[in-house]
């Protein structure tokens, strides 16, 4: 009767943990910043066009633009410098008129790593926007990702990276390095 009792404390106070847990935890990604595909807004160039979202929640208003440039990079050492990062990020276009707003830093999604670097783009109505450029190699390929927005650049920067970390997001980019 006692081990009866014993295993039925135990039952009832991992299934309260576990309720309280799960109430407790903070909201998925997906439930904080609500991104939304929208057409590619750039002409064509040398590189097929990607993926662009737009975000309605906690990021209202900014837009993010994924693509693979496959064969595009130095197969030995990746995405290796911040120069790089301002050569391949496709930030220029956006605008044109874009400076550096700090060093870089090294991300990674999986197995592909590189770099992210802000931006402050003067865009063509006068308006300034913040920016993060994010390059990130696997093999000799890169991927390279821009998002803009007129909210804080370390917001932007979080939830774009918390963005392209999603299970679909990384599912994709590693089919877009394949060809697929």
């Amino acid at each position: 009767m006692r081990r009866a009792a014993t295993i039925a404390a135990v039952m009832i106070a991992c299934g309260v943990s576990g309720v309280a847990a799960y109430q407790l935890a903070p909201p998925p990604v997906q439930d904080l910043a609500h991104w939304r595909e929208i057409a590619w807004p750039f002409p064509r160039d040398g590189w097929p066009v990607g993926r662009a979202f737009r975000c309605d929640g906690a990021c209202a208003g900014t837009e993010l633009y994924v693509r693979a440039k496959r064969g595009f990079c130095n197969c030995d050492r990746g995405v290796a410098d911040d120069d790089e990062v301002d050569r391949v990020a496709d930030v220029d276009l956006i605008s044109p008129r874009f400076a550096a707003a700090a060093p870089g830093e090294e991300v990674g999604f999986g197995e592909m790593r590189g770099r992210a670097r802000r931006y402050d783009l003067d865009m063509y109505d006068g308006a300034r926007r913040a920016a993060i450029g994010i390059a990130i190699s696997r093999r000799c390929d890169l991927l390279v990702a821009v998002a803009q927005g007129a909210g804080d650049a370390n917001a932007l920067q979080r939830a774009t990276l918390a963005f392209l970390e999603t299970e679909e997001m990384k599912q994709w980019m590693v089919a877009a390095l394949d060809g697929r």
